[in-house]
């Protein structure tokens, strides 16, 4: 991939500022569809509490969005990569353990409103059709949802880039309609520009029938704020910045607008005004525009959910690098930086979405169970963002206050968001609660695989592996002999490695190849060191990769050896007399090893726990020899038991015979 290729949505362009709209204000961006008609629920339109309403939501777009997130959390980037495991990479330097808590925790909840987010917006955008037709049924409009989400993760494996052509131009006219439509209300009622008063806000809370609660439908106008930050890598920061401006601009022209409407209309019901399914979104267009409206809203409604989908991509390719989720097949789908597919995830989010239609039905219901998942990421968040601005040495009377005020408004959102537990928050909590458990079993089995690991120290078995290869005796198992290590230290090997070559069936070969492999936590970067052990007889190979490149070992190494005959370091054609004489190459064999638990183990009843449901989750993901990208046909996989605590004494006696 070349350089320019790299950098070309990191630079300012309006290229960039038109995909940024395309791909990550989808969810912030439908907001409006919901926020108000969340807010006044069933009871009757009040001026105090349309004021309060807007109040609010300006207030927290400008807190929460614009100041947190736009302005401090996007300099929390990893080489322009952006995401809670981003934050987390970062401020893992720290050494303080205890933070895998928080990034897996808030790396969970994000992945579990990727499954509430499509079905929410799709269904209030479709929702609008019984404008038009208000016998149409629930079960209709169920359908309608669920083909349209199946439309979409159909088309994630064409990547962002065919995408992204179509959704810049439609979300660059979805925010331009809600500008207008909001624009026209204003200028009917101007005094509604007066709620920019943070009083306003304050006083919703006493007046409101939910009162304090009425924060967890306020909430809602911020839910996409997270994905923008998972999204960084694919947009660049100063792309998102600038047309973040244009963006809320246009969203609180659109609810300043919708709270005219409503003052307007001040005494009367949302159901008077529009029906079992009145929305003030639709409320506020004219009767001749409602087709088009309805159409605009429902791409926009798509288009919200690719934001998060595209973001839950990212997520889990970090969590693969930092040990938290098993190795599963990412395609690089177009040449475009930071864009990925990962088919398992993919439809882990398209089975989960048609659950919630499903168990939901309406828009309405689904507004129950959204927010408590994603609160939950925010302080996630802010708490890993504490400690990132200690390592940058921010200054404290800065800092405390910055970090304290938004840790107060945060967990304002979850305790009146807490109440959602019980109609359907449970829904997302318990999505979360399963994908927390698989990165937690993951994380601490691989702990735990690693301190059982033996590493022994090649120098004590160079002269034994050399003696071998020249063995004649022994017949010859390999020309090259590749074994995978983790060892990261050059001069050290895993004692199964040697086990494998010396005492399995002895293993001749007339080169013996190291290679191992370490992701970096930089995306793009490849490069390899070559060490030379014993001359023609042993090598070692290390890959620096960077955490986006994809891992294809076979093309990788082939590419070593290559460079490697053309300096002259290494010759590689067979040994055999008649092929020597006529330069034939010699065979290459892989041998991997996958281990299994023994059943000689004396585990602890959680480390019993842990290692067995480690082991269903693997034979779940990737193959080793899958994920290392080696062809099949060159490969040996060895089974190795895998023994922790080994029973100290079994505590045999023996019977001697009196002759």
């Amino acid at each position: 991939m070349s350089a320019s290729h790299k950098n070309l949505h990191s630079k300012l362009s309006i290229g960039g500022l038109l995909i940024t709209l395309g791909i990550i204000y989808g969810d912030i961006g439908t907001s409006p569809l919901y926020v108000m008609k969340a807010i006044l629920g069933d009871h009757t339109i009040n001026a105090d509490i349309v004021l309060g309403g807007i109040s609010c939501v300006f207030w927290t777009l400008t807190l929460q969005t614009t100041i947190k997130y736009v302005l401090i959390t996007l300099s929390a980037d990893n080489h322009g990569e952006g995401g809670i495991f981003a934050l987390y990479a970062l401020v893992k330097k720290t050494k303080i353990q205890w933070l895998i808590v928080p990034a897996i925790i808030g790396g969970s909840a994000l992945l579990a409103d990727g499954i509430i987010t499509p079905p929410i917006s799709i269904s209030s955008a479709v929702e609008g059709i019984r404008a038009f037709y208000p016998t149409m049924q629930t079960q209709t409009i169920v359908y309608i949802v669920i083909t349209i989400l199946f439309v979409l993760f159909t088309i994630q494996q064409f990547g962002t880039k065919l995408v992204g052509k179509f959704f810049a131009p439609m979300m660059l006219i979805w925010f331009a309609m809600l500008g207008t439509l909001g624009t026209i209300q204003v200028l009917n009622y101007p005094e509604v520009i007066k709620a920019i008063n943070p009083y306003y806000a304050y006083h919703l809370l006493s007046i409101h029938p939910d009162g304090f609660f009425v924060l967890g439908f306020v909430f809602l106008c911020t839910t996409g704020a997270e994905a923008l930050y998972s999204d960084m890598g694919h947009c660049g920061r100063k792309n998102i910045r600038i047309s973040w401006m244009f963006v809320k601009t246009t969203l609180v022209l659109n609810y300043f607008g919708q709270a005219a409407y409503l003052i307007h209309h001040e005494g009367s019901t949302l159901q008077q005004l529009g029906g079992e399914n009145g929305n003030p979104f639709y409320l506020i267009m004219p009767h001749w525009f409602l087709p088009f409206g309805i159409v605009v809203a429902t791409l926009a409604a798509v288009i919200a959910s690719q934001a998060l989908i595209s973001g839950s991509f990212t997520l889990i390719n970090e969590a693969m690098r930092l040990n938290f989720w098993p190795k599963v097949k990412i395609k690089y789908p177009t040449e475009v930086k930071g864009q990925l597919y990962i088919p398992s995830i993919n439809w882990l989010l398209f089975f989960g979405c048609v659950g919630i239609v499903l168990h939901f039905e309406k828009s309405g219901n689904m507004e129950h169970a959204y927010g408590l998942a994603i609160i939950l990421c925010m302080i996630m968040t802010t708490i890993l963002l504490n400690y990132y601005l200690i390592m940058k040495r921010v200054k404290l009377y800065f800092m405390v206050p910055l970090i304290t005020i938004y840790l107060l408004i945060e967990f304002s959102f979850l305790f009146a968001n807490i109440t959602k537990f019980a109609e359907g928050g449970y829904v997302t909590l318990i999505i979360a609660s399963m994908l927390i458990s698989v990165m937690t079993i993951w994380y601490l089995a691989k702990k735990i695989n690693k301190n059982y690991t033996k590493v022994v120290k090649l120098d004590d078995y160079k002269r034994v592996l050399v003696e071998l290869s020249q063995d004649l005796s022994i017949p010859k198992y390999a020309t090259h002999l590749v074994y995978m290590t983790n060892a990261n230290r050059v001069d050290e090997l895993e004692e199964k490695v040697i086990y494998s070559i010396l005492q399995k069936r002895p293993k001749r070969a007339d080169i013996y190849w190291f290679v191992h492999v370490n992701i970096l936590t930089e995306p793009y970067k490849t490069q390899y060191k070559v060490t030379e052990i014993a001359k023609d007889d042993i090598y070692r190979i290390d890959f620096n990769l960077g955490f986006r490149e994809p891992t294809k070992i076979n093309l990788m190494f082939r590419e070593v050896i290559k460079d490697m005959v053309k300096r002259g370091e290494v010759d590689i054609t067979s040994r055999y007399e008649s092929l020597n004489k006529n330069n034939i190459i010699g065979d290459f064999k892989f041998v991997l090893s996958e281990k299994f638990l023994s059943n000689d183990n004396d585990l602890r009843w959680h480390e019993n726990i842990i290692m067995n449901s480690y082991f269903f989750i693997k034979k779940l993901s990737l193959s080793e020899e899958r994920a290392f990208g080696l062809d099949s046909s060159s490969v040996k996989v060895e089974k190795f038991p895998m023994v922790l605590h080994a029973p100290e004494n079994i505590g045999l006696t023996r019977i001697v015979s009196k002759e």
